[in-house]
């Protein structure tokens, strides 16, 4: 009889823990844990080193983690735990218009970590990867008293010949949020979301679109990066796209949203972008949610982002 996934990720006997295997064991463990989502050795798991096929364009990287109590919780089963590390980097790559091609995973155990747990963790991380055709080709385990979290890298490619970044949007160009926006805890959506890989190659594909990047920390503070030196975003309250029960505040500093904000060119036909969106993806919301202002130019009525702060680390 297999046994139920508790929440909890530590065990109550040490038979019942990573430290009854031991790293040699665990690796084995985590090798039929993945499945097919490894490739063999040296393309996967066993060597020093993955070997990747060359890469004909522009390759990408990015770095997230999940720590338990502040990523996630006892009350997120470990599949899902599992899901959201590989959808929180995968959603950094829809943010530049890429896709996945590897990733590596390093692991830091406290050694009453939960077998159980672990094999849900990485049955969730094996099945989000398959689905998003990423393999997991590598990876690396220590030990830390007190410590459970996992660290994953993932490694894309450009879909198309251009790379989106943060920067590069002008006064007057258009700001658009796909989705909605607040209460990313409380409705679970922080590990239920998709990430926006297709929208992302998408809108990478249209030559009005001058920069993007994915709302992670929150908008209010998303933004920042977004906007150029000589401006200040003039947002209309009214218009946020707010997730059901959110309010105001939480659509703005919230966080964990993973939705993809861009800047497209004033120059753009902005009716004709809006019908290609709809005929392109029906089923992903788009919202105009104001522009970029010049910085003595601001509208009395736009929203006064310095009275709200999103997430920062080590704050």
């Amino acid at each position: 009889m297999v046994k139920k996934p508790s929440s909890f990720p530590f065990a109550r006997k040490t038979s019942d823990s990573v430290a009854a295997l031991g790293e040699e064991k665990l690796i084995v463990a985590i090798r039929r844990w993945l499945g097919d989502a490894s490739p063999r050795a040296p393309f996967g798991i066993g060597d020093d080193c993955a070997v990747l096929p060359a890469a004909r364009g522009p390759q990408l990287i990015t770095v997230d983690p999940v720590i338990y109590g502040r990523h996630f919780d006892a009350s997120i089963p470990p599949r899902a735990v599992g899901a959201k590390l590989l959808k929180r980097n995968l959603s950094d790559l829809a943010a530049m218009g890429g896709s996945p091609t590897a990733a590596v995973l390093a692991l830091t155990l406290d050694p009453r970590t939960s077998l159980v747990w672990l094999e849900a963790f990485y049955r969730g991380l094996a099945a989000c990867a398959r689905r998003y055709k990423t393999p997991i080709v590598g990876g690396d385990i220590a030990q830390a008293d007190g410590v459970l979290a996992a660290s994953l890298t993932l490694l894309g490619s450009a879909t198309g010949p251009r790379v989106l970044t943060r920067t590069g949007a002008r006064c007057g160009d258009t700001l658009y949020v796909t989705g909605t926006l607040g209460r990313s805890l409380r409705s679970g959506h922080h590990f239920k979301f998709l990430p926006r890989l297709a929208e992302g190659a998408w809108l990478a594909r249209q030559p009005g679109v001058r920069a993007m990047m994915d709302v992670s920390d929150g908008l209010a503070k998303d933004l920042h990066a977004l906007t150029p030196s000589d401006a200040a975003p003039a947002l209309d309250a009214d218009t946020l796209p707010l997730r059901r029960g959110a309010d105001l505040r939480g659509a703005l500093t919230d966080g964990e949203d993973y939705e993809l904000l861009f800047a497209l060119a004033a120059r753009a036909d902005a009716n004709a972008f809006a019908a290609d969106w709809r005929s392109a993806f029906p089923r992903t919301r788009l919202t105009r949610i104001g522009y970029f202002a010049h910085r003595d130019a601001l509208p009395q009525s736009s929203l006064r982002l310095d009275a709200f702060s999103g997430y920062e680390h080590l704050r």
